[in-house]
């Protein structure tokens, strides 16, 4: 009787374990999905920039990998200033403003309508918008 007990709760591990493997396997899949999902989905923002005295706005325009995406530059743009970029998988939306005047400096990221970053006078200055993917999350 114990062998026949014995033989019966190591098939319900065994089957048990194979379920949870299942499991965890099936889990797996989906995260790598979602990671390939996020990698290859492209989506579109756009960067506003208002102020005085701005020397050159600095952004992120799709080019590049997403670890090192390539900065398209204007040099003395008028003013409000206003682009539209298509940008893929985790490669984060950026804006950056170079003004004499830093004081009425702002800058936007805006993705689907929605302000995601923004920065105003000293802090758009010293480190523009740069906001997190939204193929990320």
């Amino acid at each position: 009787m114990k062998r026949i007990a014995r033989t019966a709760v190591s098939a319900l591990a065994v089957a048990g374990l194979a379920l949870g493997l299942g499991a965890c396997t099936e889990a797996a899949e989906k995260a790598a999905d979602q990671v390939d999902k996020s990698v290859n989905e492209s989506y579109e923002v756009t960067y506003e920039v208002t102020g005085k005295g701005i020397e050159s706005i600095d952004y992120h325009a799709g080019d590049g990998t997403a670890m090192e995406p390539k900065v398209q530059s204007e040099k003395k743009p008028a003013t409000p200033w206003k682009k539209t970029v298509k940008l893929r998988g985790i490669m984060p939306p950026a804006v950056m403003p170079v003004s004499l005047t830093p004081a009425d400096l702002t800058c936007k990221v805006i993705y689907q309508g929605k302000v995601i970053k923004e920065a105003k006078a000293e802090q758009a200055m010293a480190g523009g918008c740069v906001a997190v993917s939204p193929a990320v999350g």
